[in-house]
């Protein structure tokens, strides 16, 4: 069983603010009415530890914070083309072990992939301008971590980890 909340954002769009699931793979809707769903809201999927993988429509331009906090066994999530921006804590203590960021993300914020525990290898898009201080702190296993070399990074983005960037 899926299902979700969905909230207007003002703009003819809606966010989904609210889900109750208990399925292993989520496929989160492209629309709901006439409406598109560009924004995914915060603390959406948090401690649902069933979630396997998770499929975001391309629609979807902003993802808030804590949307999988504690989902631990996640290991594979579709982000979508259109995605411009993540909100701090988005994957935090999550189980994804590899992740591709689309080109259209700008930034990666504070604390955006903290205590994934995990998290090995983070593939970003081209457009990506800066990393923030602590967006990976806590990843122990991260190695591997690929960005344009006109991408600014913090120096303290990795918890003064050395990675094969």
């Amino acid at each position: 069983m899926q299902e979700f909340i969905f909230s207007p954002t003002g703009d003819g769009t809606y966010s989904v603010s609210g889900y109750r699931g208990d399925e292993a793979e989520v496929m989160i809707p492209e629309s709901y009415g006439s409406g598109v769903i560009t924004v995914i809201g915060d603390k959406l999927f948090s401690g649902h530890k069933e979630i396997v993988s998770v499929s975001i429509p391309d629609t979807v331009t902003n993802m808030g914070e804590f949307i999988f906090d504690g989902c631990e066994n996640l290991r594979y999530i579709e982000l979508p083309s259109q995605l411009e921006c993540l909100w701090g804590y988005t994957f935090v203590r999550c189980g994804i072990e590899e992740i591709i960021l689309p080109d259209k993300l700008v930034t990666i914020p504070p604390f955006a992939f903290k205590d994934c525990k995990k998290l090995k290898k983070v593939v970003c898009g081209k457009g990506l301008k800066k990393i923030y201080s602590w967006a990976f702190g806590g990843c122990d296993k991260l190695t591997e971590l690929i960005y344009s070399e006109t991408t600014e990074v913090s120096p303290r983005a990795f918890d003064r980890k050395e990675l094969n960037t």
